[in-house]
């Protein structure tokens, strides 16, 4: 029997053997539920992080290790149990105090915490990168009571190492797979993130973004992603790529689970959960970036679905056919600030590892890589090569690059269509059904769509939530906002959300071709 039908069996049987409106009775059932259930089911005592972290350690070794094997988190926190008794401990003595105590969270690797495990980036070249501190981020998940449960597999540093890259591999964890369709592109630097929450072995998961990594790999694997406003979250101690648009963010079940991992992130004071209403869009103003829906005929219908959502909710919808123009060598432009920020980030970055790290410079991380062949077994350094041969942050080159874009995209981009159209926030397809794992060609996808490149430079908020499937392949739909709107980005996806429920449970399928409609297509027909 087909491992999807086996887990799509199994699932029918819980059902029918608790029945449909029961609550969860077993840790194995608590942990697929969303992050706010799971922090409820824990303060009401229905379930304790000791029971969880073993359920979800279990489920690991099932399906990431074994089963269909994602590969999707690299490492584990060995002390993960003992610190679920202690978080257990506390709150029977009356000692938990944050809205996230006992609730196991995994963080991309490339994020430095206090577990005894390295910060990889997915390089053998930081395999003895292990601070024992935790970046302000992960300090601020442990202050509202989160536990640490692991790192996840990611594109070698963040995708940001070869033009002709495959998605989701990385030296030290291999290719992470789709739990959807396994042979189908996780997307983005953060797909470990965002296969292993959709595959339900955490509550949560933090990516990071710089162009697309958290938003990507959200809507690929069917998930939440938020990716805030450039600065709300501290980029401390995560390896870098651009400080212009790097930064971390919340990969979840639901909206409610990002903005409460969020409010624990951030440096504000911001409670972005109780700012969730689902009456948010009523009499809101909301631009539809018509102009981003691209070719694929595919996910038309699901968008038309989503914009009469909105409207059914109160929202007045103001359709944008113009997309504004850009500036002469944008796309190079984009590129080339990149590889700037890149080089004087990682070299500072790499200078300050601890001492048993060997690689301490950018020069030193290209001749690592020549000399280990595990490294370039897939693809090549280009893009590593080209930042080293480019100047230093004070050449005009960059300067001039830097002010073109953010005038390009800010002000006369995103808050240029807000503006014009008087609308207070935009929508977009999040992207296209995944494209295959190719690991000769690298990643080869059809034209992309959507607008979450322009959030991205500009450093925008932005999140994705489900809004359905094609061929069972999930497709997000893209909320976005000006500088400083997170938390009413945050709102308008909860309201379409709670009004729409369109997440996808991952069928663990190993091809389309396991889908009737697909195979019956492929075959000769009968005469």
């Amino acid at each position: 029997m087909a491992l999807s039908r086996s887990f799509s069996l199994l699932a029918a049987l819980a059902a029918l053997l608790m029945g449909c409106e029961s609550s969860p009775e077993t840790p194995e059932e608590w942990i697929e539920g969303s992050l706010p259930e799971i922090a409820r089911g824990l303060a009401d005592g229905d379930v304790t992080s000791e029971a969880l972290v073993q359920a979800y350690l279990t489920r690991i070794e099932q399906i990431d290790r074994a089963g269909p094997r994602l590969q999707s988190i690299i490492s584990l926190n060995p002390n993960a149990l003992d610190e679920a008794r202690e978080l257990d401990r506390q709150r029977d003595a009356g000692e938990a105090e944050g809205r996230l105590h006992g609730v196991p969270i995994l963080l991309k690797d490339n994020i430095e915490s206090r577990e005894p495990i390295p910060t990889t980036a997915g390089s053998f070249a930081l395999i003895d990168n292990v601070s024992l501190e935790d970046a302000p981020l992960v300090a601020g998940l442990r202050r509202e009571g989160a536990l640490i449960l692991g790192k996840t597999n990611l594109s070698e540093w963040a995708n940001f190492r070869s033009q002709a890259s495959m998605s989701g591999w990385s030296a030290v964890g291999g290719q992470v797979k789709n739990p959807h369709m396994l042979d189908r592109n996780p997307c983005g630097s953060s797909s470990g993130s965002g296969a292993a929450v959709a595959a339900s072995l955490a509550a949560g998961a933090v990516g990071t973004e710089t162009n697309g990594s958290v938003i990507c790999p959200s809507t690929v694997n069917g998930v939440v992603g938020f990716k805030p406003t450039v600065g709300l979250v501290s980029q401390a101690q995560i390896v870098p790529i651009a400080f212009s648009q790097d930064t971390a963010g919340p990969m979840t079940k639901s909206v409610r689970g990002a903005a409460m991992m969020l409010a624990a992130m951030d440096d504000s004071d911001v409670d972005y959960e109780a700012r969730l209403h689902a009456d948010y869009l009523d009499g809101k103003r909301i631009g539809v970036a018509r102009f981003s829906v691209g070719r694929d005929q595919s996910i038309w219908p699901l968008f038309d679905e989503a914009v009469r959502t909105l409207e059914e909710l109160g929202a007045e919808i103001v359709e944008i056919e113009e997309e504004l123009p850009r500036p002469d060598g944008y796309q190079g432009m984009g590129y080339q600030i990149l590889l700037y920020e890149f080089k004087a980030t990682i070299n500072e970055y790499l200078a300050n590892t601890p001492d048993g790290v060997d690689v301490r410079s950018l020069e030193d991380l290209i001749a690592f890589n020549a000399a280990h062949a595990r490294e370039l077994v897939l693809f090549d350094q280009s893009i590593l090569e080209a930042a080293r041969d480019v100047g230093s942050l004070e050449d005009e080159v960059y300067r001039s690059a830097r002010s073109t874009l953010d005038e390009a995209t800010r002000g006369a981009g995103i808050d240029r269509y807000r503006a014009d159209h008087e609308v207070e926030l935009l929508i977009a397809p999040s992207g296209i059904p995944s494209s295959r794992i190719d690991p000769i060609n690298g990643d080869v996808w059809p034209p992309f769509v959507g607008i979450g490149s322009v959030a991205a430079i500009a450093g925008y908020p932005h999140a994705t939530v489900p809004m359905g499937t094609v061929h069972t392949l999930p497709i997000g739909l893209s909320f976005i906002g000006t500088a400083g709107a997170d938390a009413d980005v945050l709102a308008a996806a909860y309201a379409y959300e709670q009004a729409s429920q369109k997440r996808a449970t991952p069928r663990f399928l190993t091809s389309a071709e396991e889908l009737a409609e697909i195979r019956d297509g492929l075959d000769t027909p009968t005469r």
